[in-house]
């Protein structure tokens, strides 16, 4: 997993109220077990007319928000069911954050365990940030736990143990692998009573 340390990027923003999983990537493209391949399928059905050409009148569409890499959003963002796959449609799609007024649990879980990192704001900080234009960076520090943006400061809680994964780059694997040695004694020392 990359370490989420310092990013630097531009915003879109999409302020929809409960955009739920099924939203950020459709059930119909969950045939995938590998966590890539999932960005061209971001909000699937708001990006796409029926014919598959892009939805022009859909924000990620439009040209000044390509390359965005923070998601600015409402209240209740990544509800409905539990797939991991909107976490990696997220991530595949280029966004290194989600900033919203909430999220689902589940969906933040899988965020984080993926390198997204989940920043809860409240609205006022949300809409000032959403009013930005299109090419003006914000910074997201997340040692300091701030969201830098036009001379301001908005600061965010964030659990310990996620931010020091976060921070340090560590998924699930990484964190059993760093006990290889430990491990590996004790098998050797299972060999030895069998």
């Amino acid at each position: 997993m990359e370490a989420f340390t310092q990013h630097t990027g531009t915003t879109v923003p999409l302020m929809n109220d409960n955009i739920d999983t099924d939203q950020i990537i459709p059930k119909s493209f969950l045939k995938r077990i590998e966590k890539t391949g999932f960005g061209e399928f971001l909000f699937d059905e708001w990006r796409y007319l029926p014919d598959r050409t892009p939805n022009p009148e859909f924000i990620l569409n439009e040209p000044q928000y390509q390359g965005a890499t923070i998601l600015i959003s409402g209240d209740n963002f990544g509800s409905g069911s539990s797939r991991e796959h909107a976490a990696w449609a997220l991530d595949d799609y280029g966004f290194r954050a989600v900033i919203a007024g909430s999220f689902s649990d589940i969906f933040y879980m899988n965020a984080t365990k993926n390198g997204l990192l989940p920043i809860v704001l409240p609205l006022a900080a949300r809409q000032k940030l959403a009013a930005l234009p299109a090419a003006q960076t914000i910074t997201i520090d997340l040692p300091k736990q701030q969201v830098l943006a036009d001379g301001e400061a908005y600061s965010f809680d964030i659990d310990g143990t996620w931010k020091h994964k976060l921070v340090n780059g560590l998924d699930d694997i990484a964190i059993t692998l760093a006990y290889e040695k430990e491990i590996g004694e004790y098998e050797s020392r299972e060999k030895l009573y069998k």
